[in-house]
């Protein structure tokens, strides 16, 4: 854990993919914030602008934390992505703003620029999207917040070391430690995710990292018929980080089928 907010608490987002539109997105928010989840989260593919509808979800909420997760800083730049903050108005102070390299070479330089960038134009709480060792490191000596992806509870450990080691070498308080963790409720949910797997699986940084880890992209993720099965991976997690984002993988892009995921996946006690 970071030593941030909750100490002893890992707390819950819940996160869905900005092409699920805002109609859902909205009501989803809304429902997050009542059952007590920390955050709600919109990925941010290229072409999409996770922020414009971040930005209209922000009025039917009041204290639930919004991120983007994340924003591929090799598909557009630093002004843009400040101008998308500031035009919305997010409210800095429950906003995390998540970046990562995207593809191409020369991806730590383009963090890293991107970070100093964004910060002389925004106070924003920024998120690095880290797979291995070197963007930990990075994470740990310059980022708000680190956040982990398509890994198991045991990798996390020396995930977490990296990023200490990052924050140690620049005299810096560990950042968030956040973790998507793909989420998937039923016999379909579990297909859809299962080829959601496949794809990342197929894409090289990601090969990289589940050959470092020595498991398959699917054993990352929580796949379960019942909610007490879901809760039964979540709890792993429990005090590994300070935050764990779920991933919702519904069987179809519907607002009963996430608000399935999302009760199923609800913070407890």
């Amino acid at each position: 854990m970071s030593g941030n907010e909750e100490e002893n608490e890992t707390v819950r987002g819940i996160g869905l993919p900005a092409t699920i539109g805002l109609e859902i997105s909205r009501e989803v928010a809304i429902a997050a914030e009542s059952a007590g989840y920390h955050s709600f989260w919109l990925n941010n593919p290229p072409g999409h602008a996770a922020t414009d509808i971040l930005g209209q979800v922000v009025a039917a909420t009041r204290d639930i934390y919004l991120g983007v997760g994340i924003i591929p800083v090799s598909h557009t730049t630093s002004e843009k992505i400040v101008s998308q903050v500031t035009r919305h108005a997010l409210p800095l102070e429950r906003f995390y703003l998540g970046i990562g390299s995207g593809s191409g070479a020369d991806g730590l330089q383009r963090v890293r620029d991107a970070i100093e960038a964004i910060r002389s134009q925004v106070n924003a709480q920024i998120v690095v999207a880290a797979l291995g060792p070197k963007m930990c490191r990075l994470a740990g000596a310059m980022a708000d917040g680190v956040l982990l992806n398509w890994l198991t509870p045991d990798f996390a450990a020396p995930s977490i070391d990296w990023v200490r080691q990052g924050a140690d070498e620049n005299n810096r308080p560990m950042p968030r430690l956040l973790a998507y963790v793909r989420v998937a409720l039923g016999v379909e949910a579990g297909a859809r995710l299962t080829e959601e797997a496949k794809r990342y699986a197929a894409i090289p940084q990601y090969a990289a990292h589940f050959r470092r880890m020595g498991v398959a992209a699917i054993d990352t993720a929580i796949r379960g018929d019942t909610a007490s099965k879901v809760q039964e991976g979540l709890a792993v997690w429990d005090g590994i980080v300070d935050e764990l984002v779920i991933r919702a993988t519904p069987g179809h892009d519907t607002t009963p089928d996430v608000l399935a995921v999302l009760d199923a996946a609800k913070p407890v006690g």
